[in-house]
């Protein structure tokens, strides 16, 4: 398993640092979540910032994905996510926080029907952040160039307990939707208030690198079908092409054109999944002029031709 060094955290301010989050509380969470966790797969949450995460068996195959700004808490389990060619591993006793919508692939390698992965993710709006942003740092927070798409580190054990307080304010209805706010609020600042907080405010900062490719991820993500041109990308992010291009891929590991190719990769095989596409259909319709380009490219991000792939996925 590979890192970018600059992607391994601490999400634990001074005297927090020396010690995890307690195995009760982590039962606690377990427990807590798997009341909102029926089946496999994400479950939105009564209350607007948060969903839970289950997964009930170790998967060969990888799940590709499109990540959004967040907080991974994860109770038991663990599962591996690979962006581009580094891949970071999570569970119970580390915390991830994903700072932008980057495709990923997703596998989970600690998980059985007894003892399921559970995670709570709760939502980072980047204008919520920005309102925190000014109360942690009144003084104001310098721009960093270190602007990554995963953050990973130890767990916070106040933002462990911090979990446990908002799922049992949704179960018990008590004002909660006044009180849930305020705890993600809370989490926010145990995150802001960490020696990685610069870096995940970055996401709130509409000055910041970070804001500016998220604009960019944005259009790609809309108008996936279109050419790209490094300009005007470049150029609804407020940069210049070198600087976009530079901050682009130190952010999300990839080229803009790469990101769109995962992009179009991904809608085509759900379309071919969902919708009974065939390969040539969906091909079209994510953008690709030439059959044999798009079969080629499928096969490597996939690791087999698309009609393989979805007879594979139909027969399991």
């Amino acid at each position: 398993m590979s890192h970018t060094t600059s992607n391994i955290s601490k999400f634990t301010v001074v005297g927090d640092d020396d010690y995890s989050p307690e195995q009760q509380d982590l039962n606690k969470l377990a427990q807590l979540l798997s009341r909102f966790a029926i089946h496999d797969g994400n479950t939105p949450l009564p209350v607007p910032d948060a969903h839970v995460a289950k997964c009930s068996d170790v998967t060969g195959e990888s799940i590709h994905a499109v990540s959004a700004p967040g907080i991974c808490i994860a109770a038991q389990g663990a599962k591996s996510v690979t962006l581009a060619q580094d891949s970071y591993q999570y569970g119970a006793t580390k915390m991830a926080v994903y700072a932008a919508e980057v495709p990923i692939r997703v596998k989970y390698v600690d998980a059985s029907p007894e003892k399921p992965y559970l995670c709570l993710v709760v939502h980072i709006d980047p204008k919520r952040m920005a309102d925190l942003i000014f109360k942690v740092f009144p003084n104001g927070l310098t721009k960093t160039a270190n602007t990554r798409a995963i953050y990973l580190g130890d767990s916070n054990p106040k933002i462990v307990k911090s979990a446990i307080r908002l799922l049992e304010l949704v179960i018990h209805q008590e004002d909660a939707d006044l009180l849930v706010p305020l705890v993600v609020d809370e989490i926010l600042i145990r995150l802001l208030r960490s020696p990685a907080g610069p870096l995940i405010a970055q996401i709130g900062l509409t000055d910041s690198n970070a804001h500016k490719v998220s604009r960019a991820i944005s259009w790609i993500k809309e108008n996936y079908t279109e050419t790209i041109k490094i300009e005007e990308l470049a150029k609804i992010s407020g940069m210049s092409a070198s600087s976009f291009h530079s901050h682009f891929k130190s952010i999300t590991e990839m080229s803009p054109l790469q990101f769109q190719k995962h992009l179009r990769l991904q809608k085509a095989r759900n379309f071919m999944i969902t919708q009974m596409m065939d390969v040539s259909s969906a091909c079209h319709k994510v953008g690709y002029s030439s059959v044999s380009q798009f079969s080629r490219e499928y096969s490597r991000l996939f690791g087999r031709s698309p009609s393989k792939d979805i007879d594979l996925y139909r027969e399991n």
